[in-house]
């Protein structure tokens, strides 16, 4: 429980630095080159890399790109209080929808209210009587499809490395091409000017939050570290709401919680 726990502020906390930057873009390319670095030396305890594991690193490298080079596009024209909660609460839903559909798996009465549950969260963190922002919303829920995508591909691929020799692999693919993207689009000043504790601690925490995660399905059944984890939504959207940083109405603080208990649902049930 404190492990899960421990990830979920970690994952709100380098979410929250990473979408205060000016130039989230690069702000990502520094932050994910920090954290591939740092964590390079542990990922060599208990080194395991099978041939039979590039199909995943490859796909899974593609979708983590995908997913950062939304993210830092959405923490740039929104809200973090509107993608972060619709990003994440809508890849468990996916994930279940995916297994459904495609690989036939049974849902249980408690998954199932659990997605009706999101939905309704999701639709309070949007707004009820706001007509715009489905460009947001689009970006949001595309996040959300990235999760889902590379957490189906990640959970057949560690059965072929181990966790951090995995993890390392993915993301210094992730990191090599889009620092490249980043340097010939934004240029070399912008990258030196995101070098900042802030990114030098989102890279970490990036990082960080993953191993903290491994670390508690070691101890704990999958479905209830899930559901401990995603309590970051909330813990995100508390604390810009009481800092200030963020005007979040009751709408919108309501909403993310039902995302989380949705998610509770879907993982427990």
């Amino acid at each position: 429980m404190l492990l899960a726990l421990a990830a979920a502020v970690v994952h709100a906390t380098w979410n929250l630095l990473l979408s205060d930057e000016a130039d989230t873009h690069s702000a990502s390319a520094v932050a994910l080159l920090v954290g591939t670095v740092v964590f390079a030396p542990l990922s060599l305890i208990g080194w395991r890399l099978d041939s039979s594991v590039l199909p995943y690193v490859a796909s899974s490298s593609a979708l983590e790109l995908v997913y950062l080079a939304l993210l830092a596009t959405g923490y740039s024209v929104a809200a973090m209080s509107f993608i972060y909660p619709i990003a994440r609460g809508s890849a468990p839903v996916l994930v279940l929808v995916g297994s459904v559909v495609v690989l036939g798996v049974s849902a249980s009465l408690p998954a199932a209210i659990g997605v009706v549950v999101v939905a309704v969260g999701i639709v309070l963190v949007r707004g009820l009587r706001m007509s715009g922002h489905l460009r947001d919303l689009a970006l949001a829920l595309s996040i959300g499809v990235c999760i889902a995508s590379y957490t189906l591909v990640d959970k057949h691929g560690l059965a072929h490395a181990s966790p951090l020799a995995y993890l390392e692999v993915v993301f210094g693919i992730t990191a090599a091409a889009y620092v490249l993207g980043v340097w010939r689009v934004r240029g070399a000043a912008a990258m030196r000017a995101a070098v900042s504790r802030s990114t030098v601690l989102a890279g970490i925490g990036f990082f960080g939050a993953y191993a903290l995660t491994l670390a508690a399905l070691k101890l704990a059944p999958a479905a209830s570290v899930s559901a401990v984890r995603e309590s970051s939504v909330v813990m995100a959207t508390a604390f810009l709401a009481i800092s200030g940083r963020e005007k979040i109405g009751p709408g919108r603080l309501a909403g993310a919680i039902a995302v989380v208990v949705g998610i509770a649902l879907i993982s427990l049930g």
